[in-house]
This record gives structure tokens, sequence and C-alpha cells, in this order.
């Protein structure tokens, strides 16, 4: 049941009704029921067992953390550390989630790896052969979200929930379980429990937050993935300039479906009255690698850096690398050597988190490793040659093409992202260096992507509204500014954006929309 579907807004209306109509104290139990129903109803029901295992999991080892404090005293005095079995407990939690992770999503990545260094010795047929596994709605999300409230629950910066029925609202509250966001129970947990008076503002808005990730994903996602289909399934005869037209389409398509998931997402969880964490800030307008991550799936880069760079930096093993590589370059170049190797680790594992598979390690982690790394050493030669030709460094015209040279240096990765294999990426990547049908494309062969003249007038008109959005985002909310015009202003607006969606969007019967990219991250 995706949440772009009729029988979704159904369900959805009723669980509004329900949340509003019974009593206050009942709301989280409401919001619970309708999670473990949404599960259910979104494939086999019977993989609900894994996110239930978690949710018992994460409850077993913050009861043992919670009893290993209290009786801390007694513990010591029968010769027993209760820091470590505290310590035992968090560890348990984190490779219990971990390996179930592993098992389901990653044991091909690592059969695919041997079997593909086999044929590289003469063996054909592979050592291994994978396994088939149905891979539960939202694991990386739940896991992700529930291993991050444990830590925290350890370290004393998160307060422990003893209500098993409670943790599990938070660890499957279904609007996230599609593409996230990914929580932190010390920043959002508290609220889903708390009541919510039915306030018709946040009702309202949520809505149109709603309506707005309908627009980026049945308007503007749905027509850029006619494109992309059409030239990554025949890259070989769509080469040359089809191929940068098709990569950048993709990464409209990604961008409107991803980002307009979370804007339903955020949406129905705002007619709830809960407020979650924000997981996009206009990303293509980024003026470098690491910016673009600061305002791309900001809580799986938050998430990462809390809870693998740092403790990476810190623990014993890079705290003697660290030692040792500023004994022998000095300070800055051992620092820079030692948070380099750290960075690696964390876009290794960014990497493997959207896929087993080599082309997601590199398109979405190594590669923009490489690209931030080749940065920050580039960075005083390319201050020289800026003050050299007197170029200023902080006009309007550099900051453009700091953002084209962004964006290009993106899409490079999502022809990874995108392609079937790393072979079938560099490919394309080849292939796209031939760029002597520039002619060809402008004189009609575009429209034989998927889209005719009309289809691709109003994807360019439709992506033109959310350049428009995006650049008034820069000065704040764009739903307060509507609010605040005249209740005839407000209302042509939203009815025009919703008969838009409705007259111009891809779903109903005989049309399968396409599934929300992430969710199977």
């Amino acid at each position: 049941m995706g949440i772009t579907s009729f029988y979704f807004i159904i369900f959805y209306a009723v669980v509004l009704l329900l949340y509003y109509l019974l009593p206050k104290k009942c709301q989280w139990m409401v919001l619970l029921a309708a999670s473990i129903l949404y599960y259910l109803l979104s494939g086999n029901a019977l993989l609900i067992f894994y996110p239930l295992s978690a949710v018992i999991v994460c409850f077993i080892g913050i009861r043992i953390m919670a009893m290993a404090k209290e009786n801390g005293q007694r513990l010591r005095e029968a010769g027993k550390n209760p820091e470590k079995r505290r310590k035992a407990a968090l560890l348990f939690v984190i490779f219990s989630n971990i390996a179930i992770l592993f098992f389901l999503k990653y044991i091909n990545f690592g059969i695919n790896t041997v079997n593909g260094i086999a044929s590289w010795f003469g063996v054909e047929s592979g050592i291994f052969s994978g396994f088939s596994w149905l891979v539960p709605l939202g694991i990386s999300y739940y896991s992700l979200t529930l291993i991050g409230y444990v830590a925290d629950v350890y370290f004393g910066t998160a307060q422990p929930q003893f209500n098993p029925g409670k943790l599990a609202l938070y660890g499957l509250f279904f609007p996230t379980m599609v593409s996230g966001p990914i929580l932190r129970y010390r920043e959002d947990g508290g609220q889903f429990f708390a009541t919510h008076p039915f306030d018709f503002k946040q009702v309202a808005q949520g809505m149109q937050r709603m309506l707005w990730g309908f627009f980026k994903t049945l308007v503007i996602s749905e027509r850029m993935a006619l494109i992309v289909d059409t030239v990554y399934g025949d890259y070989n005869k769509y080469t040359g300039f089809y191929i940068w037209i098709g990569t950048i389409a993709f990464a409209f398509q990604l961008y409107t479906n991803f980002s307009g998931g979370m804007d339903i997402a955020l949406g129905i969880s705002q007619t709830f009255d809960l407020k979650l964490p924000e997981n996009f800030d206009r990303p293509f307008f980024s003026k470098n690698i690491s910016e673009y991550w600061r305002r791309w799936h900001i809580t799986l880069g938050v998430w990462m850096k809390e809870y693998v760079f740092y403790p990476i930096l810190r623990s014993p093993l890079f705290t003697a690398l660290s030692q040792k590589t500023r004994m022998k370059f000095g300070k800055k170049r051992g620092k820079q050597i030692t948070t380099f190797t750290g960075m690696f680790v964390l876009w290794f594992a960014v990497g493997i988190w959207h896929g087993g598979d080599w082309k997601y390690i590199i398109g979405s982690g190594l590669l923009h490793w490489f690209y931030i790394v080749s940065g920050e050493l580039l960075e005083p030669w390319s201050i020289w040659l800026m003050d050299k030709f007197h170029i200023n460094a902080k006009s309007r015209g550099m900051d453009l093409l700091r953002v084209i040279r962004t964006f290009f240096l993106v899409n490079i990765g999502f022809v990874f992202f995108r392609a079937a294999s790393v072979g079938d990426a560099f490919k394309m990547l080849r292939g796209a260096l031939e760029t002597g049908n520039i002619q060809e494309v402008l004189s009609g062969g575009i429209f034989a992507l998927g889209l005719d003249w009309i289809e691709f007038t109003i994807g360019a008109v439709s992506l033109l509204i959310l350049l428009f959005v995006s650049l008034l985002q820069r000065k704040g909310a764009v739903r307060e500014k509507i609010a605040a015009r005249t209740l005839p202003v407000r209302w042509l607006i939203w009815y025009t954006l919703l008969f838009y969606v409705i007259l111009l969007g891809y779903y109903g019967p005989g049309y399968s929309a396409a599934e929300f990219i992430y969710q199977g991250f």
C-alpha cells in the first residue's frame, strides 16, 4: 500500500479521525495500531516479525542498562562491574540489529564480490550461490533509529522508555517506514506520547505539505522516470548527449521522489501535531559536496557522523594513528591523514547503506569521499589561482559556477547509482563523452525518450514551479507566506495546485506508479 495510492488516503483519513475523536490518552495507541496495520497491509505480513524483534531486542537492552545502573552499588559489592554490563547490553543491541541487516541486505554483496574476484582467475560459475530474501519494509530506517536511541540511553542523552508499546511506536511510526526520516529520541521522541488537541492550522498546513509532496512525486518524478528508464534501459542506443539528459532527469526524479515522500511523511505527521526532522534543504543549490550532504538526506548524514564517524575518531586505534601521523608528518598533515582515513570508513558506510552493491559504495559513498578529500587538498591552489587572476571568490558568478560544478559532480555519482552495474556505469560515462549528437537531440530526438512534446512541456513547467518555490524558500517557509494572504488568494493557490495534481499527475487504474526509490534502503 504505497503512500500515494487511493487506499492509503482512505487509511490515513480513518486514522486521523480516530486520532482526534477518541480520548487523547489513546492517541499514541491509535498511531501504534495504525503503524502495525500499515505494515501488515504493505506486503508479506510475516515480515513484521523483523521490526518487532528489533523492538524487543532494544527493550531488553534498555532494561539491562537501567537495572545495571540502578543496582550499581550492589553489583560492585558483589565484585561485578555494572559499566561492563551496560556496555554489553549496548553491544548486544547493535550487533543483533546489524546482524539482521547484514543477512537480509548484504550477504549477497559479499557472495557476489567473492564470485567476481573468482571470475578474474577463470572461475566462471562462481564459488557461492546467492540467497533470495524478503527484505522488510523500512529495515534500515527503524534499525538506525532504534540503535541510535539505545546508544543515547547508554550515554545518558536520552531517557529510557520502559513501555514496549511506546518503544514500538517510536521505531515503527508508519509515515517514516517508506523512506525515513531517521529519528533521534532525545529530540523528537517524547512528542509521540503527549496529548495533542485538534489544531486546525496544523492539520491544514500538514495537508498542504502532503499536496506539495504529491505534486513532486506524481507530476514530476513519474515523468522523469520515463526518460530515465528509456535512456538507462538501452544506453548503447542512447549515447552521448542522451546520457546527460537521462542522468539529469534521474537527478530530478530521485530528488522529487525522495523529497516528495518526505513532504508527505512530514505533512502526515504535522496533521497529528508531530514535528519530525527535515531531511532536505534545497540540495541542488549547494556550492560544494560537503554542503550538498548537509542538505541531502540530512538525518542520515547526522546519524552517520554521530554514531559512526566520531566514535571512530575517538577509538583507541585512531587515537594511536593520530599520534603516529602527527609525529611523522606534522600536526596539520597528521590530523588530515587521520581524518581522511576516518572519512573513508564513513563514506564506505554511507555507500553500503544505500545498497549491497559496489555501484552504491562508489556512487553514493567513496566517490564523494574522493570529492571532499581532493577539494580540501586543492583548496590552497584554488585560492592562489583566484588571487593571481584577481577573481572575486565571493561573487555571485563564482557561486553560480560552484553550484553548477557541484551538480555536475553529483550527477556522475548518480550514473553509478542508477546504472545496472559498475561496469555499465563506466560504459555510460565513456559514451557520455561522445556528444556529437547534440543537434539530433535538440531537433526532436528528446521527444523520443518516453515523453511527447506535450508531456515534456508539462514536466518542464513543473520543474520551473519547483525552482520558483525553492527560490522563495530562501526567505522562509512558503506555506507561512501563503497563509498571510487573503482567503481568496489562499484558496486560489491551493486549489490550483490540487487540480494540477489531479489532472496532470500519473496515477489511477491502468497505471503502475513507481515505488519510492529509497523505500528499499
